[in-house]
């Protein structure tokens, strides 16, 4: 009996760019199917929207279709892959499925906002199973820069999916269980119909490399150190937390944890099984009683996050922590595209302090977390997918992967972009559509679009100042005093601005006789004049355009 149900794949965050990630993967009849999300991330902004740090990817078009969506299926724990789950899923309200250390910070993410998701959470062990629907669930355990990453094994009536998620090959991972590699050839024996792979790493010859060679090198670095080692990193890489523990003990130094997400990662770890063989950390303020050559510091904020602990530190604003010459802060992570400037005015402070600044340019003191081209070719082999889909990458990444899996001889590579619905099955691969997406920000605690009222008079404010103008009419409708002018933002000396000043409130008197300020039905008609000329004056003398601010008060 002919099959008529499709198998979709839609990505709306995460092929176009580093992080957001959240992919859609439909079956059914055309335009009545279900569907799935595997994972639902945030992205990090730079300085051109001021005063937001995280966006999400928009979900518009999978909460048209909620009454259809079966579950949330995470394959591992980093930010830019669950980061949006608390803050999309009350809109969504489906099942969460998770291994024990992704669903424990799942679950502290949802206690934080005061959500309550109650039996939602359904908790799969390592290379368990789950059945959705039409879908057919295996979780294949890999390595990657966390724990417990996921690749899922998608079992559908059309064939068979892998989705990676992120993973390298790690043959000593040192925490956490090792690349299930035997699983994985055994699914391409069985035969898979596509796989839908991690980009992120494709211009990188050679493989990534092991967190045990790291853990000798950081070793030799932390013997060859006299005072005081604060070392940052992400978080959520337990393995290199562990690595700083063991490295502090055999050099005869005490640790000291700094950082909310550090605590946080440290204590879910612990709660899960792991990290049961080390010396318990220093509270920062007992640390201060530690000579210099028998402490170390692992701290947040290794991409010089405003708020993170290393930010803090170098700007002695720590409570706690502080720096001295000829102390030495190790930076043992990779720099995200896009926090370049923020982490090299970090080094540059540090080095004019006279700190020692050790870094991936100048120490083996990292590994991506990321498959090396080595590795995406080992991958490739075992799997032999028909159907090659990049994905998790700037476009830059996902067309040199698609020319990869090209050169190795998969039959149908695809190269897409957010918001590309793919026909997988039946019949050839297609793009069929274009659906709705884009992305929301995170301002404060809301998410507004990118075409918010509040965001774009924040920029405006940003790049043009501020005016504000309050204007105290009488009850016989006159200017009762002179009007309270308020400029901020905006190069003016002392001299100017009072010169300047002077003027504006020529032009709001001769403005305002225009008007019968009596009528206030004219109200907005003289807030609009009076905006428009007050602007001209500015102009003409900084060629800035202010947001402006007109207030009328009648006493």
């Amino acid at each position: 009996m002919k099959n008529n149900n499709e198998l979709i794949f839609c990505p709306l965050g995460g092929s176009g760019e580093i992080g957001m990630n959240m992919n859609l993967y439909g079956y059914g009849e055309k335009n009545n199917h279900q569907w799935i999300i595997i994972d639902i991330g945030v992205g990090f902004v730079d300085d051109s929207v001021p005063g937001i740090d995280l966006m999400v990817p928009d979900p518009d078009f999978i909460l048209q279709r909620k009454d259809d969506l079966l579950g949330i299926l995470l394959t591992h724990a980093h930010e830019d892959h669950i980061g949006a789950i608390a803050l999309l899923w009350p809109s969504l309200e489906c099942p969460i499925y998770a291994t024990p250390f992704t669903a424990t910070l799942i679950k502290e993410k949802f206690r934080e906002k005061k959500i309550n998701i109650g039996s939602h959470l359904k908790i799969i062990e390592l290379n368990g199973n789950v059945k959705i629907g039409p879908f057919d669930i295996n979780y294949v355990t890999l390595t990657h820069s966390i724990l417990e990453p996921n690749a899922l094994q998608i079992k559908t009536p059309h064939g068979t999916l892998l989705h990676t998620g992120d993973w390298k090959c790690d043959t000593d991972p040192l925490i956490g269980k090792q690349m299930d590699e035997i699983k994985l050839k055994e699914i391409g024996k069985q035969g898979v119909l596509a796989m839908i792979c991690d980009s992120t790493n494709i211009f990188t010859e050679g493989r990534s490399g092991s967190e045990k060679d790291v853990r000798e090198s950081m070793l030799t670095v932390f013997e060859n150190i006299k005072k005081k080692i604060i070392v940052t990193t992400f978080a959520s890489n337990v393995a290199r937390m562990e690595t700083v523990f063991k490295c502090a003990e055999k050099v005869g130094r005490h640790l000291s944890l700094v950082g909310r997400s550090m605590h946080r990662i440290y204590n879910t770890a612990r709660e899960c099984g792991y990290l049961q063989n080390i010396k318990p950390p220093l509270d920062p303020r007992d640390a201060k009683k530690i000579p210099r050559d028998k402490i170390v510091y692992l701290c947040t904020g290794s991409q010089g996050e405003p708020l993170g602990a290393m930010n803090r530190i170098v700007n002695q604003e720590h409570p706690d922590v502080y720096l001295d010459e000829g102390d030495t802060v190790i930076f043992s992570s990779r720099i995200i595209p896009g926090n370049e400037k923020k982490l090299f005015k970090i080094h540059n402070q540090l080095v004019k302090n006279n700190i020692n600044v050790i870094s991936e340019e100048n120490a083996f003191i990292h590994v991506s977390g990321h498959p090396g081209r080595d590795e995406m070719r080992d991958m490739y082999e075992w799997i032999k997918p028909k159907i090659s889909i990049p994905v998790h990458g700037e476009h830059r990444h996902m067309k040199e992967h698609y020319d990869f899996a090209t050169s190795l001889g998969v039959p149908q590579p695809m190269l897409i972009e957010n918001g590309d619905m793919i026909r997988i099955a039946p019949g050839e691969p297609k793009i069929i559509d274009k659906v709705h997406n884009g992305k929301l920000y995170v301002d404060g605690n809301r998410v507004i679009d990118d075409q918010s009222r509040f965001l774009k008079d924040r920029k405006n404010i940003a790049h043009n100042g501020l005016m504000d103008v309050t204007l105290i009419i009488s009850k016989k409708g006159n200017l009762d005093r002179n009007p309270i002018i308020n400029i901020r933002g905006l190069p003016f000396n002392d001299e100017e601005l009072d010169e300047c000043f002077y003027e504006m409130e020529d032009e709001i008197l001769k403005t305002s006789k225009a008007y019968s300020l009596n009528n206030k039905k004219h109200e907005k008609n003289l807030i609009d004049a009076l905006k428009s000329n007050l602007k001209k004056i500015i102009y003409s003398k900084t060629r800035k355009r202010p947001y402006t601010n007109i207030t009328l008060i009648r006493v």
